[in-house]
């Protein structure tokens, strides 16, 4: 594959995967993409013979043109090898009639895993040609954040900096990163939305005065955040591996067309499966789940992006984002590379809160894309219908996405919904839902009280998470992010 990238809103500017990688952000505070995605297809009829991790070289080779096939397998080997509890990486489970495909196997116990267990060592092979020090800058709606930082700790020559909402992440979520070790990682709860800390760190990306001064001390700033690509496409690969596990339990034969429900905020994990789609994968329709901060089931029902609305804290938190950055890259695609446009809309987007795409690329939209949205109490209701009906259970996130799901038609073809993390992170909500009174418990209680009640196990890194101590309890306003980074870049890069 061609192995440059471009930003979505300039296309003139010409990179390679590896620089891609290590600048996170285009200049222009556009996202990279590519235009070979597709031109390569995937060999499908290969794919239930290959394993995870062959798999992973394979798509990571076509998308990431400038890395050689040596540097990949010691990515892959690296990642997946010791990193997940299970051989198999993303497992694939039943769920009634449908599958359930398990993305919460990794360190941290989210999908996130997947993609940042894989682009620490992308970023390390890249940064060897360059010899920069690289500072992590994230943002996190609550899982981003702690798999960066497992991801990246103790990386040689990189730091890495967290910001998340402050009291708008589980305590769970929270306590993974608090507790964080590792002499180059720095954390930091915000008195804002997610929404806000995101809109800040691509700010900072933007502000050339701080990306002069960390220069002078050979500091470059890049993201963890799914705006990077090398974040993106380990994600492709889960989509081949899930179709794989099908073919190889005789669900389906190859060629069968399958669909996927996904639970989403910043549009990245369901914008790897349209990339898979691109690059011949049978995917017939990929369903946008939402919750109560709806605005892309608004969009995809309507055409029109609008962020002017109250921003609504919910049991499934990852997904309390009313600013889907990854969205960028869905347009630059449907409107067949009119950088031009995309820019227009993020400027209408940036000045007034909304843009709209009209009825001809909304039809155009739909040929793949469906939409849905849950509330607290639907999503209540389908944690405790999928414990009582198939004795599975699933987390307030992937909850949104089965009840969805089971509201569709279905058109006939089998149905996998990504499961995005383990339910114990989130153990108070899922076993109110349940029908628990959790008023006077705390969130170990809570997760005790789960274990016995449904006969199953917390992960020991989320168990172990009540006795570890506090190690990051910084609290900032929006505006002091960029000083503390650059603290942070000062301690680290001493």
């Amino acid at each position: 594959m061609n192995p440059f990238y471009h930003s979505t809103r300039d296309n003139s500017r010409l990179v390679t995967s590896k620089q891609a990688i290590l600048t996170g952000i285009a200049p222009d505070g556009g996202l990279f993409v590519s235009d070979a995605v597709g031109e390569t297809k995937l060999d499908v009829a290969a794919l239930p013979s290959q394993t995870y991790h062959q798999t992973a070289r394979q798509i990571l080779g076509m998308l990431l043109g400038d890395y050689a096939d040596e540097e990949l397998a010691s990515c892959v080997g690296g990642a997946y090898a010791a990193n997940f509890d299970t051989p198999a990486v993303t497992p694939l489970s039943p769920l009634g009639d449908d599958w359930l495909l398990e993305l919460y196997h990794g360190p941290t116990c989210a999908f996130k895993d997947v993609a940042l267990q894989m682009l620490p060592r992308l970023m390390s092979v890249a940064r060897a040609e360059g010899g920069r020090d690289i500072m992590i800058v994230t943002a996190t709606s609550g899982d981003t954040g702690k798999a960066a930082l497992a991801g990246f700790a103790g990386v040689e020559g990189t730091g890495v900096t967290v910001f998340y909402p402050e009291g708008k992440v589980s305590e769970i979520q929270h306590l993974q990163m608090a507790t964080q070790t590792g002499a180059n990682v720095a954390v930091c709860g915000v008195n804002g939305t997610f929404d806000d800390c995101q809109t800040e760190v691509k700010r900072i990306f933007a502000n050339r005065e701080v990306a002069g001064r960390l220069a002078g001390r050979g500091v470059t700033l890049s993201s963890a955040n799914s705006i990077n690509v090398g974040r993106l496409v380990p994600q492709v690969v889960y989509y081949a591996d899930a179709y794989a596990q099908l073919a190889r339990r005789s669900v389906i034969a190859v060629g069968d067309v399958v669909d996927f429900c996904v639970p989403t905020g910043n549009f990245g994990d369901v914008l790897a499966g349209y990339y898979a789609k691109r690059m011949g994968l049978p995917v017939g329709t990929l369903t946008v789940a939402s919750n109560s901060n709806r605005v892309l089931t608004d969009f995809f029902e309507t055409g029109v992006y609008d962020r002017r609305r109250d921003f609504i804290q919910t049991i499934s938190p990852s997904m309390d984002i009313l600013v889907s950055s990854n969205l960028e890259r869905m347009l630059y695609y449907l409107t067949e590379g009119d950088c031009e446009r995309v820019a227009a809309w993020m400027r209408e987007l940036a000045d007034t809160g909304a843009y709209s795409i009209g009825d001809d690329l909304l039809a155009k939209l739909r040929e793949t894309f469906r939409c849905g949205c849950a509330t607290d109490d639907e999503t209540r209701a389908t944690i405790r219908a999928t414990w009582e009906g198939n004795h599975v259970l699933v987390d307030t996130h992937t909850a949104v996405a089965t009840c969805v799901m089971g509201r569709e038609a279905h058109r006939g073809h089998q149905r996998v919904c990504l499961s995005t993390a383990n339910p114990y992170k989130f153990s108070p909500d899922v076993l109110a839902a349940l029908g628990e009174d959790t008023a006077a418990l705390d969130d170990f209680a809570c997760m005790d009280r789960l274990q016995e009640l449904t006969g199953t196990c917390a992960p020991p890194q989320l168990s172990g998470l009540r006795d570890a101590p506090i190690t990051h309890d910084s609290l900032c306003e929006r505006d002091e992010m960029t000083s503390f980074v650059e603290r942070a870049c000062a301690r680290v890069f001493s």
